[in-house]
């Protein structure tokens, strides 16, 4: 039975569950004979796994019984705290007690973690370590100084979400234009208003309305603009586009063509590129979306663009892989009464390339761990043979390729996340997202680009020497 099937099903045999409670964020007591100190399940290898998100807490302790099964070993995953947690694990490493074998963490720990001595070069259990499985964008995001250093096991990225029942409407004016417009080249009399929409002959407008949505997604952000002037928009639309322009995660693919830090594997010191010139004509270009969608972005948050969307009251939004869910969960309720779709990043210009930040969360092995052929094994099980029921039980988009295939928002997530930017490792650089976030802001409410960037590369390059 793989992992999906076990996550829908209910554990039924003792066996299992004596072993889902070892697969809780409790350590199970153990059994003092007469012969000294003997576990509940004999003498069998224990792998203790920690990660930090009760989201994947179902994922890990069913994949924690299959492994476990299959191996002849126990599994025990522990939850703990996501504050100061890779302090949590270096403690627990050199106390030498119940090992963290293997752990889960975010791409950007991993120099921090190898430097430690807490991560160790992969042995790509299962040789899944390369491009059949994964893109490159992942592979990159778990590379520190030309060395594997992680199983890729789930990712967050943006995409552009679209609310396809206006997209339609849109397409539908356009057309009716178009065929106006060449009425009266005809010299047919102009339509009054009341026959605007019933006054065509309806497979002309259909054919026409097609020929508008074939091209309707933006390919760039002038195309958005478009979009945004020529809209008659319906009741209760309040704006085009919206999105957090607080948070840099969904602003990020404004500059991600153009600003370098740290190179692809996000390591090499020697690879900063901040001051550009096609970095502050992208951010200029940003700097003048605030005058056609006016976001308060001292006001605005993630959820509240997405509950805006859900409403009807904008076109387009950013989001992350989890609005995928959300939208569905709304529909299912009907409290979202239209039709989606989500599309790659548009380009910022016509000559200016946009690219998303991403984050990449891998199962490192211990390099502190006296089970580290096993712990590859697992971390190379978790990210590989059972991610097929990864995004239903806990909402997180796989990295592998073989996951999700099929479901049409989820692969565009995969479409950005394999053009993505992955989070930079370098310590020197760890404040460097803080700053950025900063820039953007100043630059939206209307600070001088120039200056800005300027300062920013400046103090990083101050903190690289």
């Amino acid at each position: 039975m793989n992992l999906k099937k076990r996550i829908l099903a209910t554990a039924a045999v003792g066996i299992i569950a004596a072993a889902a409670v070892y697969g809780s964020t409790r350590e199970m007591a153990s059994v003092e004979t007469e012969n000294g100190m003997a576990s509940w399940f004999g003498e069998r290898d224990t792998l203790y796994f920690w990660y930090s998100d009760e989201a994947l807490t179902n994922y890990f302790n069913s994949a924690a019984v299959a492994f476990g099964e299959r191996e002849d070993v126990r599994v025990i995953p522990v939850l703990t705290s996501e504050s100061e947690y890779l302090e949590a694990i270096n403690h627990a490493s050199l106390e030498g007690k119940q090992i963290p074998d293997v752990y889960l963490v975010s791409n950007d720990s991993l120099e921090k973690a190898y430097l430690a001595g807490l991560a160790s070069e992969v042995r790509d259990a299962g040789e899944i370590c390369n491009a059949e499985h994964f893109p490159a964008t992942a592979l990159s995001a778990v590379t520190y100084h030309d060395k594997i250093v992680a199983y890729p096991l789930f990712y967050e990225t943006s995409a552009l979400v679209y609310n396809e029942t206006y997209l339609e409407q849109w397409a539908t004016q356009q057309a009716e234009r178009e065929i106006a417009a060449e009425d009266l080249e005809d010299g047919e009399p102009p339509l009054e208003d009341s026959e605007v929409t019933t006054g065509f002959d309806e497979d002309t407008l259909a054919a026409k309305t097609r020929e508008y949505m074939e091209g309707a997604l933006p390919a760039t952000v002038d195309d958005i603009l478009d979009i945004a002037n020529t809209f008659d928009t319906p009741e209760g639309v309040e704006g085009v586009m919206e999105w957090d322009v607080s948070d840099i995660f969904y602003n990020y693919w404004i500059v991600g063509s153009y600003m370098i830090v740290g190179g692809d594997a996000g390591d090499d010191a020697g690879q900063i590129r901040i001051n550009s010139e096609e970095a502050i004509q992208c951010l200029e270009v940003y700097k003048a979306l605030n005058q056609f969608f006016s976001i308060e972005s001292d006001t605005v948050t993630y959820d509240s663009t997405i509950q805006d969307f859900i409403d009807g009251k904008v076109m387009f939004t950013i989001g992350t892989t989890d609005v995928v869910a959300r939208l569905e969960e709304a529909k299912a309720d009907e409290s979202f009464a239209y039709e989606y779709g989500v599309t790659t990043m548009p380009d910022v210009s016509e000559e200016l390339s946009s690219r998303s930040l991403s984050v990449t969360n891998a199962v490192v092995v211990n390099g502190y761990s006296k089970h580290r052929e096993l712990a590859n094994r697992f971390a190379a099980y978790l990210t590989d043979e059972c991610v097929d029921g990864l995004y239903e039980s806990s909402g997180k988009a796989a990295a592998n390729r073989k996951a999700n295939v099929g479901n049409g928002a989820l692969d565009i997530f995969a479409l950005e996340y394999a053009d993505s930017v992955p989070l930079p490792k370098m310590l020197e650089t760890g404040n460097y997202w803080m700053q950025l976030e900063i820039l953007f802001s100043k630059v939206w409410n209307g600070a001088d680009v120039t200056e800005m960037v300027q300062e920013l590369a400046t103090q990083i390059e101050l903190q690289v020497r």
